[in-house]
């Protein structure tokens, strides 16, 4: 299996990763106006681009994920939840889904809380084994920290459904599992993200202080400590939502 992570603009992170043998790979959180890097490590591996996943609605920048399915005509996939608000076509992912993408499998969970939407996907790679070897978190897990829960404009409900996503989905994963983020340090999608771009659910059960709350705590932890929101935000989703021209 092939991996790159790009650290794009606004602290996000961007992943593109596949099976060479089989000449499959999916791009992940693909940040407007790095179309063509993707496009020239597609033409680098000898692959073609089979999925673009956007792992939530994103509300700090711009997606490039329609426009790069468009370029390589490849599907744009959101999850299901999203059908309500969004006007922009996009192929539904369900939880627990899995995605072929050669000896590279993508299982879907559906891990709402940073937004309804939002999605983790657990990856495999069958030339090591069938345990799954890394997690895509999106924002819903970071280095550090976890997502924020108020962008929908209901932060308390929300922080209890990201407690829930997170202990019924993520951490009962093993500890070696690595977790790869949708954003590092200087993001506005949370507090207290870690520089660090990767980690293990392991080290992140132990130091992440997020995780070692109860419930409760954990829904006053998040509701004080929210950050401004991004720049912008409202017209970002709009246009990512595919309701602006």
């Amino acid at each position: 299996m092939f991996f790159k992570q790009l650290a794009a603009k606004d602290a996000a992170l961007s992943y593109f990763f596949g099976c060479a043998g089989q000449g499959r790979s999916v791009a992940v959180d693909v940040v407007a106006g790095d179309e063509a890097w993707f496009i020239a490590e597609a033409q680098r591996a000898g692959v073609p681009i089979n999925y673009v996943i956007d792992t939530h609605v994103h509300a700090d920048h711009l997606s490039g994920g329609p426009a790069l399915a468009k370029a390589v005509g490849a599907p744009y996939c959101l999850h299901e939840a999203a059908r309500p608000a969004a006007r922009i076509p996009f192929e539904p992912l369900h939880d627990e889904q899995e995605l072929d993408v050669g000896n590279t499998r993508i299982r879907v969970l559906h891990t709402p809380g940073h937004t309804p939407e939002s999605v983790s996907l657990l990856v495999t790679d069958l030339r090591r084994g069938d345990a799954p070897w890394f997690v895509v978190t999106g924002d819903t897990l970071f280095v550090g920290s976890v997502g924020r829960p108020d962008l929908a404009g209901r932060e308390r409900e929300f922080a209890g459904v990201l407690y829930d996503s997170l202990h019924s989905k993520l951490l009962t994963l093993p500890d070696e599992v690595e977790i790869f983020p949708g954003h590092q340090a200087g993001s506005a999608c949370g507090a207290g993200l870690s520089g660090k771009p990767s980690s293990t659910l392991g080290f992140e059960k132990r130091w992440n202080p997020a995780l070692a709350l109860d419930k409760a705590a954990f829904i006053e932890h998040l509701t004080q400590n929210i950050p401004p929101r991004p720049a912008d935000m409202d017209a970002i989703v709009r246009t990512n939502l595919g309701l602006m021209s």
